[in-house]
């Protein structure tokens, strides 16, 4: 028997329409890992920056105090540490989730340069479609995958610093200690970068903002 895949489409479309609920787009356990991981590396960044200032790592920069949170270096840590123990016990109840429900194959996979390319030009040409939530275009494949690797880098450079001497081959593969400060900065850097497009991205498509709090 031949089955005609537009009409199987057609049918699943008015089904839905008849049940009056929303697809499920993003599970709970998606949401709640997500929202707690956006709030722990905000903390360590804001405080980072705090850090960053008692001790520059390039000289003549510094950041506003303004914009930094813990009011001094004391106090900065203890947020610094706090948010840290959220990130790394959290972010790896996200990673395990992810992998173990298949969903990270799934949502981040096939990915390819010449796929992201083309989606980039489509993006800046305002041609980008957003209309089916539930699939990642290329260029967010890409950049899920970037903040995943880079909040793992900013982990590892962040130990390498706190416990120099208790990691020595961690700290030696960051290529000494002052380098494992400049990894951390550079880390640190890329995540602030993802933060201000993510929040351009929503403020351009409010539905995704939707979706990540209620799911649908």
């Amino acid at each position: 028997m031949v089955i005609d895949m537009e009409t199987m489409k057609a049918e699943l479309a008015a089904a839905h329409k008849t049940s009056g609920r929303a697809p499920r787009i993003h599970p709970l356990w998606l949401r709640v890992t997500h929202w707690l991981n956006a709030f722990a590396a905000l903390i360590m960044m804001f405080s980072g920056w705090r850090i960053y200032d008692a001790s520059p790592v390039f000289a003549g920069f510094v950041i506003p105090p303004s914009i930094t949170l813990g009011g001094w270096l004391g106090g900065a840590l203890q947020w610094h540490f706090a948010a840290m123990w959220l990130l790394v016990g959290n972010g790896l109840v996200y990673l395990a989730l992810n992998l173990a429900s298949g969903r990270f194959a799934t949502k981040f996979f096939p990915l390819s340069p010449r796929g992201v390319l083309k989606d980039l030009v489509a993006a800046l040409q305002g041609r980008l479609d957003h209309g089916d939530l539930r699939q990642y275009n290329a260029v967010q494949k890409l950049a899920y995958l970037v903040v995943i690797v880079d909040l793992i880098v900013l982990v590892l450079s962040g130990l390498a610093i706190w416990k120099s001497v208790q990691f020595p081959l961690l700290r030696e593969l960051m290529g000494g200690y002052d380098n494992a400060r400049i990894v951390h900065f550079c880390a640190m850097s890329v995540m602030a970068a993802f933060v201000v497009v993510h929040v351009a991205m929503v403020a351009l498509v409010p539905r995704s903002l939707l979706t990540m709090l209620r799911g649908h």
